[in-house]
């Protein structure tokens, strides 16, 4: 039994011997698939064109309102302006996952975006400190971009949030919870300037840029936990 096992095995090395082929191919196919494993995930065309418009959007937003907070002495635009570079940043994070060159883990994708929720929440409570006592201004332009993005927003943030669900992507839902928020956000200061135009109550401002914090640290910690994307599954 013996002698017939070392046969076999002698006449098994001849074959690979005279058929380097099959090796070869055998190589090919292993490394083929460790290099398919180890390759980023595609971005899908809808993923693309969303975070495309964000980042557009975004863009515009974060002037606009940063312009208009400066000329108004407004803390509630300062802290949507914010918002909306917090947003922007969050939307290069989601795009990062799916660069060749630049493979960005679903993990560490899910902790930046809820540093990033984090760090929104701290800038919003250190600029309301800071200027409480300021003189505030009416804001034709302020109430112009908080409309506008009031309206875009909770549009992109379900749309985000339905294509996070189909990758299961947390970064993404992360990404859709701020552009909630940012509605949210929208909602409140476009109240806090309507209110100051209209009957010139100065604490309505602070107020209006106060009141977004719990739902960034609840967001955050959503996050940073991977609960955001509503899936049980782990990725």
């Amino acid at each position: 039994m013996a002698f017939d096992r070392d046969r076999s095995h002698v006449i098994r090395i001849r074959n690979e011997l005279d058929n380097p082929m099959t090796v070869s191919a055998h190589g090919e196919g292993e490394a083929f698939c460790c290099a398919s494993c180890a390759a980023p995930p595609i971005l899908p065309r809808a993923v693309g064109w969303l975070q495309g418009i964000t980042l557009a959007w975004m863009t515009l937003e974060c002037a606009g309102s940063l312009y208009a907070a400066a000329q108004a002495h407004s803390v509630a635009l300062m802290a949507f302006g914010s918002d909306s570079l917090v947003e922007l940043l969050s939307a290069v994070v989601v795009l990062l996952q799916f660069l060749p060159r630049f493979p960005l883990r679903k993990t560490h994708a899910e902790r930046a975006a809820a540093i990033l929720l984090f760090a929104l929440a701290v800038v919003v409570v250190c600029i309301a400190a800071l200027h409480y006592h300021a003189p505030v201004e009416a804001s034709p332009l302020g109430i112009a971009v908080t409309a506008l993005a009031l309206v875009a927003m909770p549009v992109l943030a379900w749309l985000k949030r339905g294509q996070a669900h189909r990758m299961n992507n947390r970064a993404l839902a992360a990404d859709a919870a701020q552009s909630a928020t940012c509605a949210y956000l929208a909602a409140v200061t476009l109240t806090g300037l309507a209110a100051y135009s209209i009957w010139r109550i100065a604490w309505v401002d602070t107020a209006a840029a106060l009141v977004a914090v719990p739902i960034l640290v609840i967001e955050g910690r959503r996050t940073w936990r991977g609960e955001s994307c509503g899936c049980c599954a782990s990725s």
